[in-house]
């Protein structure tokens, strides 16, 4: 049997080559559930798109891209060559969105696919503070290969209505995908209410992650990394490092709803007031150039209501 292992991230790498288990290996360093994505099956176009994103929005350098992660996904056309395919993707926002486009990259861009074998998991017994597989140590890894499911064509062809809906901005589609997640793909469905909640709220704009910064902030000022340390321990269903945390307060603090005194941060008297449903945060940002996924969030219609825990449409 001939193996290529596609893993999400490069924190698994040296553990999955410390493990001993043989076959091919391809990282995906996306991060599909931040920033802008084409609906198409031109993946040409599609990284062309998506690589002018990053760069302006993000900072992350055209060149540095394709050479570190478009050439890297390239890897997945030669997927024909082997026996199977097995995809180790976590139970996160994260992991979960990019298991949707590596599915959707493999089914386009793959004439004649193997079987495709998912290992994904959101708790370890030797690892009571389970975030992700990079937690695990490398012995770990073979009993996991060996309890990997085997994706059906129903598991396919929900992950490709997710990531069609994904990438056409459609709320209400993946919120009723939501709700059919199949057997083998357990953690789809609250993933994607995950992303739902990064809808801006109906009572202040806030999506879900700026409110659990704030109200923490409402109680007292933390330093920054602390602040990261109990997202990280409280909201583990996103899934995001650093870079993107970082891009969040940085936001908040041009929004003037959070200060920062060297590795202080501290909720200003806005940032109560928007908590508190006095002002709302879509006031005082620009939603321009925010995206999720392909959902433009100026104008768009779509928020959470988190009282009726829904996507509700507003006018």
């Amino acid at each position: 049997m001939s193996y290529m292992h596609v893993l999400n991230g490069d924190a698994t790498l040296t553990l999955f080559r410390q493990s001993g288990i043989p076959g091919e290996v391809v990282v995906c360093r996306e991060m599909m559930c931040e920033g802008k994505v084409k609906c198409t099956n031109d993946m040409a176009a599609f990284f062309e798109t998506r690589s002018k994103h990053l760069e302006y929005h993000y900072g992350i350098d055209k060149q540095t891209y394709f050479s570190n992660v478009v050439k890297e996904l390239e890897k997945l056309k030669t997927a024909g060559d082997y026996d199977e395919i097995v995809l180790w993707f976590e139970f996160d926002l994260f992991c979960q969105i990019n298991l949707l486009f590596i599915l959707h990259y493999l089914r386009t861009q793959v004439i004649r696919l193997p079987k495709i074998s998912l290992v994904s998991i959101d708790n370890h017994s030797e690892v009571p503070e389970f975030r992700g597989l990079g937690l695990l140590m490398p012995y770990h890894l073979p009993a996991l290969l060996q309890e990997r499911v085997t994706l059906q064509e129903e598991d396919l062809q929900l992950a490709a209505r997710a990531w069609q809906a994904y990438c056409q901005g459609d709320p209400p589609e993946l919120e009723a995908i939501s709700k059919q997640s199949t057997p083998r793909l357990p953690y789809l469905g609250p993933a994607l209410v995950a992303h739902l909640q990064r809808l801006p709220a109906v009572e202040n704009g806030l999506n879900a992650i700026q409110s659990y910064f704030l109200r923490k902030l409402s109680m007292s000022s933390l330093r920054w990394y602390d602040l990261y340390a109990q997202f990280w321990e409280d909201m583990k269903i996103y899934g995001f490092g650093d870079f993107q945390l970082d891009i969040y307060i940085q936001r908040m603090r041009s929004a003037g709803m959070i200060e920062q005194q060297d590795v202080m941060l501290s909720i200003t008297n806005l940032g109560r007031e928007v908590l508190n449903n006095e002002e709302n945060f879509t006031d005082y940002i620009s939603l321009k150039h925010r995206w999720l996924g392909g959902l433009r969030l100026m104008h768009s219609p779509w928020r959470w209501d988190g009282k009726l825990k829904h996507v509700v449409r507003v006018e």
